[in-house]
């Protein structure tokens, strides 16, 4: 039975690093422009 708390425990904090580093994400523009890294695959620099 004591492990099911512990289990509980870490999945929570788990969880609020995943929706941290998804508010970090969205806050510093990570997903403004998500068609860009496709175009630059395709142009040639030559």
């Amino acid at each position: 039975m004591e492990i099911i708390f512990l289990l509980l425990g870490v999945s929570l904090i788990l969880i609020l690093a995943i929706a941290w580093a998804f508010w970090w994400a969205v806050g510093s523009g990570q997903f403004e422009d998500l068609e860009r890294a496709g175009r630059e695959i395709l142009r040639d620099d030559d």
